[in-house]
């Protein structure tokens, strides 16, 4: 691997090949890890993203791999409790605003590619909540009442408790639009009904960005878990074990009016925008493990 990053380097003047050498990080083997890792010049990275790879990557090496197929072996997947060691590695909070605790503003697009690229070095699951965390807390965050953002916010950035984003159903997967589950008003309450499938970390937890039908158009509610009638299931995946995938059903669910995250009727509008973060989140996942292939073989 070092003789084939010689060669490529040798193209370039020496000076700037031995600038190249020194500031290699991680697999030097090419394609193994992106360029910039690999000495090559980036505009679009220095060194405020440089200590935050290192630190994500350690994070990874020591609190992640080693624990790794354990976990995804184990019925119960990764503890919790690597939520808050996350958050007080300072790996978590990035994608959360400072006024809950978060620290966004120190921060740009690409410390958050980083984030999600380390992440995507250790597989089956383990900690994929941050990812969904970061799908099902947008809409709070952009729409939410005073009162739901100080409630749900804070204990989430805090690695305390988790939030899935609850959309797809057994019959309408990628078709957002063709969703059954209802929400009723009845005064100061929605009364749900329906059931929901493939909600990442459903089985885990403590809130729920939910997708619902509200007379002829769709809002997002938020479903706390213990709600009566709510019931979740773990359902078996090939290789997710670690964290999970959820068949949930609702019958009958009270939820408070003042759970409504924005506006009624608005809510097909919050998940299209919320769906380009999201996809972005995914899209580095595949990459690394495309990446992740290509070193193993």
């Amino acid at each position: 691997a070092q003789a084939l990053f010689q060669v490529r380097a040798s193209s370039v003047h020496p000076a700037t090949s031995q600038a190249m050498l020194q500031d290699v990080f991680g697999e030097r083997l090419t394609g193994c890890e992106p360029t910039w890792y690999q000495g090559f010049p980036s505009a679009y990275y220095n060194d405020s993203h440089r200590a935050f790879r290192k630190k994500c990557r350690d994070f990874v090496e020591n609190e992640m791999k080693p624990h790794a197929d354990e976990w995804i072996k184990s019925p119960g997947g990764y503890p919790v409790s690597l939520h808050e060691k996350a958050y007080k590695a300072g790996v978590q909070g990035i994608v959360f605003p400072k006024e809950f605790g978060g620290s966004r503003e120190d921060h740009d697009y690409f410390h958050e590619l980083i984030l999600w690229d380390e992440l995507g070095r250790c597989t089956g699951g383990v900690l994929a909540q941050l990812s969904i965390n970061s799908m099902g807390m947008p809409p709070v965050s952009a729409h939410g009442s005073k009162e739901l953002k100080a409630r749900v916010i804070p204990p989430v950035v805090r690695g305390e408790k988790t939030i899935a984003l609850m959309i797809s159903e057994p019959h309408a997967g990628s078709d957002v639009a063709g969703i059954k589950c209802t929400a009723e008003k009845h005064g100061d309450h929605y009364v749900v009904n329906g059931q929901k499938k493939w909600i990442t970390g459903g089985h885990r937890a403590d809130f729920y960005t939910c997708a619902v039908r509200t007379g002829e158009g769709m809002s997002l509610l938020l479903i706390e878990k213990g709600m009566p009638g709510l019931s979740v299931r773990k359902m078996e995946t090939q290789f997710d074990n670690s964290n999970g995938t959820a068949f949930v059903t609702l019958e009958d669910v009270k939820v408070p009016a003042s759970n409504l995250i924005g506006k009624e009727g608005e809510g097909f509008k919050y998940l299209m925008h919320n769906f380009n973060h999201e996809r972005f989140v995914i899209a580095v996942g595949a990459s690394r493990g495309s990446r992740n292939c290509y070193e193993e073989s």
